[in-house]
């Protein structure tokens, strides 16, 4: 699978390039595509209509170089080393690199997904070649002089041999090395388009004579032109019909994907995403068109009270607003999915034995905000993990929640945990402790409306303690949040420093450790942060950071 793979686009593409040399030489110097968005929708005429989702990659040197800013120079170096290693795979006597004998001449690229269709020509074809996605490359020529040059330097190599094929008037190189096998054209000397399948490159050349193309669907054209808003863009995604595209996933295996996640996905009419760099770090940007005939819940902005709750080192955060609300929604999809009814189900005959019902007794006060966060604890009962938990919610149901609690304080006490009461900075905490080892979980108030639940004894502490240390005041979770759009319905947040300590530790308790790669790749990450925007039932976006660490200046 990693040769068929890693063999595909330098040969399918030097192999494609060499029929530009019967070019007049006055296209030699005619420009083509400049790698810019711009170049999308020009590059989707040629993608056939029936394509289910595209991509369109930016080539532009001065916005890949925006990632110099940041400090990711292991990172680089591990990606270079991989691209090194897919040159040398994809080459047999010839040393080809990207950045000379491609870089100069490729303008733009766009990666389309076309349905599976059953493998032409080959009898019980193996299984890799079966499930192998019907994908198909468009690359714009911008300097056709480059591009010959190429050619002739990879015409000359070793290992490879070519099939010229007509097909209405074009010429469709079939390459072939290693026993691996592509096929690419060049339409209007502008623009190469390659592909695993003879079938998808047929299809491009008839889209390119005139037949319907992506940028002809309805709704398509707005999409690559319009695009989203975002700085520095190094790619868009493009998904005109999400329920299809999910369907054409894996095909191949339906037990993969069971028929409750096709239904779901008929929510989502379409999807437009594009992914840039900006003084922060990398960031994607998503708008997604529902169906609102088949959307049950729209999720509502969160005031984000609920942050200055928590801990100013709080490691990783999910908050949003009125799990009661929704509650009532998840309930009535889980019927579609058996395994998970039946799971709930059993939670509810579970908590019978303690007189709760999970609905009226569980979920009908969390009404306002809520945070689910993980929170640092070295002492007691987690020490030996490093981490904690902490719950909060904020309520109008203030009377049924303190009887929720004070049933499961009754249930605790018949496991013999130890129900004691403490004070701390003036609010009353409930804990669950395992004698000689401290509590396992703490309750309480921390003011007339909201509730905590902590996981941990030091985190209770560190929950009730949080007036002048709050995670609003950590400069990571600022740096993040304050760039992501508001209003919202809440966050995701994730530290990647106090998430990297912890996993360490954990690799090396177990006597483990992460490749280099993983590595190299994670410690330049500073901070991630997420949220989603519910304009109405019709729209729903969604904001994502991928904070980097800046250069040192040293």
């Amino acid at each position: 699978m990693r040769n068929n793979k890693s063999n595909f686009l330098i040969p399918a593409v030097g192999a494609a390039v060499v029929v530009a040399g019967s070019i007049a030489a006055y296209t030699y110097f005619k420009s083509g595509p400049s790698g810019d968005l711009a170049g999308a929708l020009e590059s989707a005429k040629i993608v056939p209509n029936e394509a289910v989702m595209a991509t369109y990659i930016s080539t532009k040197p001065e916005v890949w170089a925006k990632l110099q800013q940041f400090d990711t120079t292991a990172a680089q170096q591990i990606v270079a080393k991989s691209l090194n290693n897919f040159n040398q795979d994809g080459s047999t006597e010839s040393n080809f690199s990207y950045e000379r004998d491609l870089k100069p001449w490729v303008g733009g690229v766009m990666i389309a997904m076309l349905p599976n269709s059953p493998v032409q020509g080959v009898q019980n074809p193996p299984q890799a070649l079966q499930e192998q996605n019907n994908m198909l490359i468009v690359v714009g020529i911008r300097d056709k002089l480059s591009a010959l040059n190429f050619a002739n330097k990879f015409n000359s190599q070793q290992g490879m041999t070519t099939k010229k094929i007509d097909y209405k008037g074009e010429k469709i190189t079939e390459a072939s090395v290693k026993n691996t096998s592509t096929y690419s054209t060049i339409l209007n000397n502008t623009y190469l388009v390659l592909a695993p399948q003879k079938q998808a490159v047929e299809h491009a050349i008839d889209t390119y004579k005139g037949e319907p193309s992506f940028a002809s669907k309805e709704d398509v054209k707005g999409m690559l032109t319009k695009g989203v808003d975002i700085e520095n863009t190094l790619a868009q995604i493009y998904v005109p019909d999400y329920a299809s595209m999910v369907q054409n996933l894996s095909p191949k295996s339906p037990n993969l994907l069971p028929p409750q996640t096709l239904t779901q996905s008929k929510q989502v009419k379409s999807i437009v995403a594009g992914i840039g760099v900006d003084h922060l770090g990398v960031r994607l940007k998503a708008i997604a068109n529902l169906d609102p005939q088949l959307v049950k819940y729209q999720y509502q902005n969160s005031s984000n009270q609920v942050v200055s709750q928590l801990p100013t080192d709080t490691i990783a955060l999910l908050s949003g607003q009125g799990i009661s609300s929704w509650w009532p929604v998840f309930v009535e999809q889980s019927k579609n999915n058996p395994e998970f009814n039946q799971g709930l189900q059993r939670v509810r005959e579970q908590l019978k034995f303690v007189n709760i019902d999970l609905d009226q007794d569980v979920f009908s006060w969390m009404n306002g905000e809520f945070a689910f966060a993980a929170i640092p604890s070295n002492q007691g009962v987690l020490a030996p993990v490093g981490v904690g938990g902490a719950l909060v919610f904020h309520t109008s149901d203030r009377q049924t929640a303190e009887t929720t609690f004070a049933k499961l304080d009754a249930f605790a006490k018949k496991q013999l945990f130890n129900i004691a009461q403490r004070n701390i900075d003036g609010k009353d905490v409930t804990e669950w402790q395992i004698p000689q080892q401290g509590a396992l979980l703490a309750h309480g108030w921390l003011n007339q409306d909201t509730v905590f639940v902590a996981i941990g004894g030091p985190v209770a502490d560190a929950i009730a303690q949080t007036q002048n240390h709050s995670l609003g005041s950590n400069e990571n979770f600022q740096a993040v949040t304050n760039s992501l759009q508001k209003p919202n319905s809440g966050y995701f947040y994730l530290d990647m420093d106090k998430t990297m300590f912890l996993l360490n530790r954990f690799a090396g308790s177990q006597k483990q450790s992460f490749p280099p790669e993983t590595s190299a790749i994670l410690n330049s990450i500073r901070s991630l942060g997420v949220t989603t925007i519910s304009l109405d039932k019709s729209t729903s976006k969604m904001d994502m950071l991928l904070a980097l660490k800046p250069k040192s200046t040293n």
